[in-house]
């Protein structure tokens, strides 16, 4: 089974890693790492993955992976992710994507039709390519997946998991990883942190 993660400049390494932790793993699964051209593509905050095939080269994969991160924007202009998703979508058998990842599903006509889920910064920006939006942590829809923020990667990789495998391969893959989140605080959503903390995110990611 080819898995193509989706690279891009400006993605998050937690939208990529997270679920290449939980797919690649798998016996059946082999891993590629896509993007426009063979350079190191870096991550929003430096990390660098070197990339294994090109969008040229990888004409198709069986899941395909779309990360999201501080680079969609940029991604969004370039248009090279989008139109290699148009091209290898119709024959994956999953198409998922993490984040802002969403929005380049979008952008490629594959959410056309579909509810969809994204960072909660972006809701606005998602409905607005005529998505509808749901705040769940992942939506499935039919061969599409997608996950709201960041470490939803790895709820939507583990949902993914059980679709394929079945819920004993989900449930010894999220035992292996020792995914048991237990946060120190209770902020991980605009309705359950501070209003302050989350009118400075709003800031600071609107920057970016």
């Amino acid at each position: 089974m080819d898995v193509a993660f989706t690279l891009y400049p400006g993605m998050t390494a937690l939208d990529l890693v997270g679920p290449y932790e939980a797919l690649a793993n798998q016996p059946e699964v082999t891993a590629h790492f896509v993007a426009a051209s063979p350079d190191p593509v870096r991550c929003d905050a430096g990390l660098v993955v070197t990339p294994t095939t090109t969008f040229d080269e990888m004409t198709a994969a069986d899941v395909i992976v779309v990360p999201g991160g501080s680079g969609w924007v940029g991604a969004l202009d370039d248009g090279a992710v989008a139109a290699w998703l148009r091209r290898v979508h119709p024959a994956a058998t999953w198409t998922t994507s993490v984040c802002t990842g969403a929005l380049l599903l979008a952008r490629a006509g594959i959410l056309d039709g579909r509810p969809a889920t994204t960072h909660w910064a972006v809701h606005e920006e998602l409905a607005s390519l005529g998505v509808e939006v749901r705040a769940d942590r992942v939506v499935v829809d039919g061969p599409v997946i997608t996950a709201a923020g960041v470490s939803a990667g790895i709820d939507m990789a583990l949902t993914l998991v059980g679709l394929i495998w079945g819920d004993e391969r989900a449930e010894f893959t999220q035992l292996v990883l020792e995914y048991d989140p237990r946060p120190p605080y209770r902020a991980g959503s605009p309705e359950t942190a501070p209003a302050e903390v989350v009118a400075r995110a709003r800031a600071v990611l609107g920057e970016r």
